[in-house]
Formats: structure tokens, sequence, C-alpha cells
């Protein structure tokens, strides 16, 4: 049985690659950012989350904002060893966002142990129980930018949006993939039905960063947990 988790937040921006020149947020939560919420909560290096299905708790609303970014990224390397300094205001850019106001989420999602692990799954799973009963987090979770703080807790029980909100969304974001250089991604065909979003053990793989959504947009999204 997945573990599972309440999120909910006033506001969300879980940016969709292909429209990199104005922010647009997918309508729900995307598997890579509810990986971003659950590893703010409890994460170990033996360990990886999967997420399994993804709740939508609440109905869908959008709202717009200009937001204030930066087009001077520094490579992981650089971040890393700290010798580049950024210059954000020589940099910044005015984009209009489309957001989602008002978001809850309850998402369900495994634990796989890499080879290393000295303990059972179970005791894996118990610390990330307490730790959500506790609420305590290593980082504050946040929904797709971090502008956007993530609340969580356990899950309660408010059911999803029923069946007149049934959708598909196309190609949704799947994972992220840091052991590879360049980083690479994975999708997956995202449906709703009933509030419910099924995510597949494995997503469809992407051509390289940089070769089509653009390196910047999608390093800026691996590293926001988008």
């Amino acid at each position: 049985m997945p573990l599972a988790v309440q999120v909910w937040g006033p506001g969300a921006l879980f940016t969709r690659p292909e429209l990199k020149v104005e922010r647009v947020s997918y309508p729900v939560m995307t598997p890579s950012a509810a990986v971003g919420v659950l590893e703010s909560i409890f994460w170990k290096p033996e360990m990886r989350w999967r997420v399994q299905r993804i709740e939508v708790l609440r109905p869908i609303r959008q709202f717009t904002q200009r937001r204030n970014e930066t087009t001077d990224l520094a490579s992981l390397a650089d971040a890393v060893s700290g010798r580049r300094r950024l210059d954000t205001a020589a940099h910044r850019v005015q984009r209009n966002a489309v957001c989602l106001r008002d978001v809850a989420y309850r998402v369900h999602a495994q634990i796989d142990l890499a080879d290393h692990a000295d303990k059972p799954v179970a005791a894996y799973r118990d610390q990330f129980r307490r730790r959500v009963t506790k609420g305590r987090c290593f980082t504050q979770p946040y929904l797709g930018t971090r502008e956007f703080t993530a609340y969580f807790g356990e899950p309660d029980d408010q059911q999803p949006l029923g069946p007149d909100h049934d959708d598909d969304f196309g190609l949704m974001l799947h994972s992220v993939n840091h052991g590879t250089t360049p980083i690479s991604f994975t999708w997956f065909d995202a449906r709703m039905r009933g509030g419910v979003i099924e995510v597949p053990v494995h997503g469809i793989p992407a051509r390289p960063a940089g070769e089509d959504a653009g390196e910047a947009e999608l390093l800026s999204m691996a590293e926001g947990g988008v």
C-alpha cells in the first residue's frame, strides 16, 4: 500500500516547458513536483520516491501575475564550486505567468530502495509517517516555484473531484534524472479521471535538454522541482 500525504497551498505554478516565453502552469501538480515535496519532507541517499497517484481535491482555478526572473543561470558545476557570481539585476526580465489558485492534492507514493540500503523499507515508511504527523521537513516544500509555499499533513477523508472533471492534459513531465549528463527527462500521457491521475512507473524518454524545450528552461524547472 503506498504512502499518502496531503499537500495544499494558496497558489502553484507547475510550468509547461513547451510554453517557455510566458510561463503557463499545468492544470494540476506534476509527478516531479510531487517528488520535490516528498523529498523536502523526507529523503535518504539510499531511497527514491516513486509517485503512483495524485488526487485533485479542489477545483482547478487560474490567475495571472507578472514575475521578475533572471536569464543569468549558473550551471550545476558553477553552483557547486561557488566561483561564479550571478548578476540578476543586469539580466532581469518580467514575464506573465498563468498560475493555479487555492490548490490541494493527495499524493500517493512508494519508496524504492537502492542496493546499499541497510534498513528494511518499513523503517523508512515509518520515519516518513512520523515526520508528516509532526509537520517536520528538511526544507519548506513548495508548489512548482518557491514563492508558492506548500503545506502538508496527514491525508483526510476529503474526496477528489468527481467524474464531471475528467480531462486529458497531454504530455506531462514525469521525472528528472540528475544522474545523466546532461540531465534527462521523461514524460507521460496525463489523464484525470474522477479527479485522479494515475502515474505510470516509467515515463517516455525525451531528447537531451537543449534540443527541444530549451536547456535553461528545463534546468530551471529541474532545480525548482517542477
